[in-house]
């Protein structure tokens, strides 16, 4: 179990890098900022800066994700787990905050925090040192 818990968490991870490269590399594109529901080249220029911000955000977590794995890995059990646990409890609470901003982000909000909360449901349940 503890290896699809690993892959969930990859994945979150993953899904937080592609969300980086959106926001702080390719945010002037036309086809990715009408993902984020932008309706013109105008207000995607006005929200570049945010969206730079963001997205290392969304870089930080993933990164904290990924380390937390390697770490776990080489079997400093308790580290790996605590920066899993604290950067995925980051991402659901973030798509928590998302959903809060309005319904139409609901989908944006599942894509971002399903992953995370899996991981974190499957470590607890396979893991002897969250029990």
């Amino acid at each position: 179990m503890i290896v699809i818990a690993t892959l969930v968490v990859a994945l979150a991870a993953v899904l937080h890098v592609l969300f980086f490269v959106f926001e702080s590399v390719l945010w002037s594109r036309p086809g990715v900022w009408k993902r984020f529901g932008l309706d013109d080249q105008a207000s995607a220029d006005t929200t570049k800066p945010m969206a730079y911000n963001q997205g290392f955000y969304n870089l930080f977590l993933a990164i904290g994700a990924l380390v937390g794995i390697v770490v776990y890995g080489i079997g400093q059990h308790a580290v790996g787990l605590t920066l899993v646990f604290f950067t995925l409890t980051c991402m659901v609470l973030a798509s928590v905050v998302l959903v809060s901003t309005g319904a139409r982000y609901i989908g944006a909000a599942l894509l971002q925090g399903i992953p995370p909360l899996v991981g974190i449901v499957l470590i607890f349940l396979s893991d002897p040192i969250t029990t």
